[in-house]
């Protein structure tokens, strides 16, 4: 197979492509039969897990034994989960893997539906019990598990009241529900012009493709097509939310939380200076934000910027092909600083066909890490040889090797780590990246991009999910204080968390204040904040490691091999990062400042 031509660009046949470009995924089961006997195995196992309801306050010996025997089942069923949905991505055409899918994941439900009474049995446990168990061998290694369990005991109400909780859960969905329907599949929006004058169907997938084109009528009409038509359903979906948000304090009030923040905190273990922290962070920096849309600004030389130029082009990628080999050589000599063995078990990867490369019919869409405490990790991706495929293999090579180093110093019940620890590795991977191509990229247009693709995902993934995360609260501080959650008080909210965030040099478009309306996170309220400080933590890292500060590289290798054995802020703290604080994120914006500057001296561009 020619990487640079690859068949005159006409997408192969999957069995067209050499093995050496295809992940490995018989190293987990040979064959599919081998998979069906281990499916055969282990749902009988899951059947013997029901066993142990009703019997964990018999003894140490008996919690211990289902613990075990649970690790046991569940080492088995997430091989046979990964391996059937990794095996489907291969060709989505092929019905058998999607078949193998299905079962693994009714398998997955089965599971669960027979260990439902754990957690709900163990909370009911008196405290002195549990004290006494945790002192048996064995047991001890499961103390922080057990622990952070029993934290949420005081949140646990009466047997019938869990109950009531569990059937209203059902009404507090469906305004996501609706919402979803609503957006996914009923709204229809008008048609407009691309680039060539035809008349193209106008959808939420295509919006993004028009927001990049060159041709500013284009991204102008689908903006307002886009934005214009969520003005017309501000009403409707503004109570859609506003009942999402009630359906919170609800919960929140009825499991004898503080408030809605601090229960979506809580699980975590987050203090609310944290979420805080992210969101003055942006505020108090949102300067630098206007001094990028300035930029912007004088490089497109518009007397008036709008919403709908954010994503438009400011330089276009470099066209020149980059083939596997060279990328990996180029991750390779970026990730240098993070030291011999992280390189060695990178090219491990390599080696050990962890990666499917290359596109080919029917596959899976797009790039992801996954695997099991069972196997070792593997990626999915389409690489096209573009300067933006080098970076999403860092990325994705990032959250394996994260995996990797959890696996394999972690037991079973700590080696996943946590949602807000998620994202950490892998943008610190791509930070480095960054910063090689940066020092060592030749030519002005390049340096240029990579400056570009820098500033974009400040925008998007720190200050865009900053004013995100200000929305949510000051929504439901709002409804919280008795106040109705109106939609002339949400587009006026959002209208000023945009002047704040972008400043004089951007005009508020009337269609741009109800974007609120689009946005399917804030159904899962508070999540958003983890997008900036998994962006916050990272560049802290790099940092460190670039700047060759004391111990960065060991205190990162060991926060890798950390998995999910503590706190995740406890975690970040001990290997230099303390998102408590207000350095890490100031150190962040200090490169974004840095990098800002470089951008006018790029574009040749005097601030007046």
């Amino acid at each position: 197979m020619d990487e640079n031509n690859n068949n005159n660009n006409m997408i192969p046949e999957r069995r067209n492509i050499p093995d050496e470009f295809k992940w490995d995924l018989e190293a987990i089961y040979k064959n599919i039969e081998d998979w069906q006997k281990n499916f055969d195995e282990i749902n009988l196992k899951i059947n013997g897990l029901e066993n142990y309801s009703g019997k964990l306050n018999t003894g140490p010996e008996i919690l211990l034994k289902f613990l075990k025997d649970n690790e046991a089942v569940t080492f088995e069923l997430n091989k046979l989960y990964v391996y059937a949905n990794m095996k489907s991505h291969e060709d989505l055409r092929e019905t058998k893997p999607q078949e193998l899918a299905g079962l693994a994941e009714n398998l997955m439900i089965k599971y669960n539906s027979a260990t439902a009474f754990f957690e709900p049995e163990l909370l009911a446990l008196p405290e002195e019990y549990l004290n006494e168990c945790l002192k048996h061998e064995g047991l001890e290694l499961y103390k922080f598990f057990i622990r952070k369990l029993l934290r949420s005991r005081e949140h646990i109400l009466s047997h019938h009241d869990e109950i009531l909780l569990a059937q209203v859960s059902e009404l507090s969905a469906i305004p996501e529900n609706v919402f979803t329907l609503l957006t996914d599949a009923d709204l229809k929006f008008p048609n407009i012009r691309d680039e060539d004058g035809n008349l193209t169907e106008l959808t939420e997938e295509r919006w993004y493709k028009f927001s990049q084109s060159k041709n500013r009528e284009v991204r102008k009409n689908a903006f307002i097509g886009i934005y214009g038509t969520y003005e017309k359903f501000k009403n409707s979906i503004g109570a859609l939310y506003a009942g999402s948000v009630k359906g919170n304090i609800f919960y929140s009030k009825a499991r004898k939380y503080k408030n809605s923040l601090d229960m979506a905190l809580f699980s975590e273990n987050v203090p609310e200076s944290v979420y805080n922290n992210v969101i003055d962070t942006a505020k108090n920096n949102a300067d630098l934000m206007h001094k990028l849309i300035l930029l912007r600004k004088n490089i497109f030389k518009l007397d008036e910027f709008h919403y709908y130029d954010l994503n438009a082009p400011v330089i276009d990628e470099p066209e020149e092909k980059i083939n596997f080999d060279r990328a990996c050589d180029i991750a390779l000599k970026a990730l240098a600083p993070l030291g011999e063995e992280y390189i060695k078990n990178f090219e491990t990867g390599l080696k050990s066909r962890w990666i499917d490369i290359y596109e080919n019919k029917g596959k899976r869409k797009g790039a992801y890490s996954w695997g099991s405490y069972g196997t070792h990790p593997y990626i999915l991706l389409n690489y096209n040889g573009t300067l933006r495929d080098v970076f999403t293999l860092v990325h994705e090579m990032g959250h394996s090797l994260h995996s990797y180093y959890s696996h394999e110093n972690q037991p079973q019940v700590y080696a996943d780590y946590t949602i807000l620890l998620a994202e950490v590795a892998s943008t610190t991977n791509e930070a480095l990246l960054l910063g090689y191509l940066l020092k060592n990229s030749e030519g002005e247009n390049n340096k240029k991009w990579l400056l570009n693709y820098y500033f974009d995902m400040v925008r998007t993934t720190f200050y865009r999910q900053a004013m995100f995360a200000d929305f949510e609260r000051e929504a439901h501080n709002y409804a919280e204080s008795g106040k109705i959650l109106t939609p002339e008080y949400m587009c006026n909210l959002w209208k000023n968390l945009n002047v704040s965030c972008y400043g004089s040099n951007m005009k508020i478009d009337d269609e741009l204040c109800s974007e609120w309306a689009r946005i399917p996170h804030f159904y899962s309220a508070f999540y958003v904040y983890k997008y900036v400080t998994g962006f916050t933590a990272a560049n802290a890292f790099a940092s460190s490691i670039l700047n060759n500060e004391n111990e960065a590289v060991s205190r990162y290798i060991n926060f890798l091999k950390s998995g999910g054995s503590d706190y995740s802020l406890n975690i970040l703290r001990r290997a230099g990062v303390d998102l408590t604080s207000s350095e890490p994120f100031e150190r962040t914006m200090k490169l974004f400042s840095e990098r800002l500057d470089e951008g006018f001296k790029a574009w040749d561009i005097k601030l007046n």
